[in-house]
C-alpha cells in the first residue's frame, strides 16, 4: 500500500495513538478548538493575537494582524512534520519588512496600473506602492490591518472567521467594504478559504492569500526542484512594470507551459523577455476552467524529496504564480534561516491583475446588493 499522510494518520488512529507528535512524526489528530495567545503589540497600542488550529493532520498558526498564516505544518511521506510556509517569529518583522508572507490581500490583489481606474464615469486614484503602480491594495492594505477573529468548531471542522470593514476612501477605494474571510481545517486536513464582501457603493475587489510555499520545509533551500502543473493554456503577458498588456497568450512553446508537471526551475533562466521583466516567474495564468460556482482544479505542486503535495482548487479564473524572485537574503525566517531567491513560491488564486483597466478581463466590480464570494481549497498529501 502506498504510504501517504492519511494512511499514516489512519494507522495511528487504529493503534489508539493520541493527537500529538513523537519525535516530529505524524500521529492521529482530531479537530481541536482554536487556541488564542498574545503575539505582540503595534506601535499604536493595538494587541495582536496568534491562533493555533489543528485538524486531520494539518496544523496552522494564524495572526489577527493581516490574517497571516505564520506557520502551516504537514507531514511528509514518512509522517515527519515540517512548516511549509515562510514567515517570521515576531510581529516587528511582519510590520517592518514582510513581502506579504502568509497574508490576506485586499482590497485589490495584484497590480493596478498607476493606481488609477474609472468606474461608472468617475476617476479613482488609489494608493501607489510599487513604483508607479498599486500593489495588493496599497501601502496599508488588508495585510496590515488587525482583523476581528471569531474561532469556531463546527461538526468535524475547526476554523476562524475574520472580519474587516474597509471604510469609504480607504487607500482611495470607493465604498465601505465589509469583508469576511473564513479559514477552515477539515477532518481530512484540507484548508478552505472562503471570501465574502459587500459594499454600499460600487467598487472593485479582488481578495487572495499570499502564502509562500516550500514543501520541503521553511528554510530548506530552493523550490526550483518542486514539480508544478497548472491547468491553463494561456497566461497574461506583462509590460516592464508587470502590468498586463491585455493579451491572453498561449503558453505552448514558452517557459510558461506547466500543463504537464515540470520542475519549477527548469526554464526559469531561459532568455525570454517576460522572465526578464519579472526576474523569473511572476505572472497570472488564465485557468482553463474559468469562473466556476464550485472550486475546480487549478494546480498541483509536489516536492520530490519529501513526497509532500499540494493541490489547489478554486472558483477564481486566474492564478498568480510567483517564484520568489525578490527574496534577497535580507530576511530571517521562523526557523532562523535566511531567505534567498527561489526559496519559496506563491500560488495566488485571483481575478486578473489590472482588471479595472482591462475591459476584456473578467470584471472585478462589486455593487450594492451584491455579495462577493470566492473559495479556494488546499489539499495536502504525501
Amino acid at each position: 500500500m502506498e504510504l501517504n499522510r492519511r494512511t499514516v494518520i489512519a494507522g495511528a488512529a487504529a493503534a489508539g495513538i493520541a493527537a500529538t507528535t513523537l519525535g516530529g512524526t505524524a500521529h492521529a489528530t482530531g479537530g481541536r478548538k482554536p487556541v488564542k495567545e498574545p503575539f505582540g503589540t503595534l506601535a499604536d497600542g493595538t494587541k495582536v493575537h496568534r491562533w493555533s488550529l489543528e485538524n486531520g493532520g494539518t496544523r496552522m498558526k494564524v495572526l489577527s494582524y493581516g490574517g497571516i498564516v505564520q506557520a502551516l505544518e504537514i507531514p511528509d511521506s514518512r509522517g515527519r512534520y515540517r512548516n511549509v510556509s515562510l514567515g517570521f517569529d515576531n510581529l516587528d518583522d511582519y510590520v517592518a519588512s514582510s513581502p506579504y508572507f502568509g497574508a490576506l490581500i485586499g482590497r485589490y490583489g495584484n497590480r493596478i496600473d498607476k493606481g488609477r481606474f474609472t468606474l461608472d464615469g468617475t476617476d479613482h486614484q488609489v494608493s501607489v506602492n510599487d513604483g508607479e503602480n498599486s500593489l495588493h491594495g496599497g501601502a496599508q492594505g488588508f495585510d496590515k490591518r488587525v482583523w476581528d477573529v471569531e474561532p469556531f468548531s463546527q461538526g468535524a471542522d475547526v476554523g476562524l472567521r475574520m472580519y474587516w470593514t474597509s471604510v469609504d476612501g480607504e487607500m482611495g477605494y470607493p465604498g465601505t467594504l465589509r469583508a469576511k474571510v473564513t479559514y477552515t481545517l477539515t477532518r481530512d486536513g484540507d484548508w478552505h478559504i472562503d471570501y465574502e464582501a459587500t459594499t454600499d457603493k460600487a467598487t472593485v475587489v479582488n481578495l487572495t492569500s499570499h502564502v509562500y510555499w516550500n514543501l520541503g520545509g521553511e528554510g530548506s533551500g530552493s523550490v526550483y526542484d518542486h514539480e508544478l502543473s497548472i491547468a491553463a493554456a494561456r497566461y497574461t503577458p506583462v509590460d516592464p512594470g508587470l502590468i498586463p498588456t491585455g493579451e491572453l497568450a498561449k503558453v505552448a512553446g514558452t517557459p510558461f507551459d506547466f500543463r504537464r508537471a515540470k520542475a519549477v526551475g527548469r526554464d526559469i533562466r531561459v532568455a525570454h523577455e517576460q522572465l526578464l521583466y519579472g526576474k523569473g516567474l511572476d505572472h497570472n495564468w488564465v485557468l482553463d476552467k474559468g469562473i466556476t460556482s464550485q472550486p475546480e482544479h487549478a494546480a498541483t505542486l509536489r516536492d520530490p524529496s519529501s513526497g509532500r503535495t499540494l493541490r489547489i482548487a478554486t472558483t477564481q479564473p486566474g492564478l498568480q504564480f510567483y517564484s520568489g524572485n525578490f527574496l534577497d537574503g535580507t530576511l530571517v525566517g521562523t526557523g532562523g534561516s535566511v531567505y534567498r531567491q527561489g526559496d519559496a513560491l506563491c500560488l495566488e488564486t485571483q481575478h486578473f491583475p489590472d482588471s479595472p483597466n482591462q475591459p476584456s478581463f473578467p470584471s472585478t466590480v462589486l455593487r450594492p446588493g451584491q455579495t462577493y464570494r470566492t473559495t479556494t481549497v488546499h489539499t495536502f498529501g504525501a
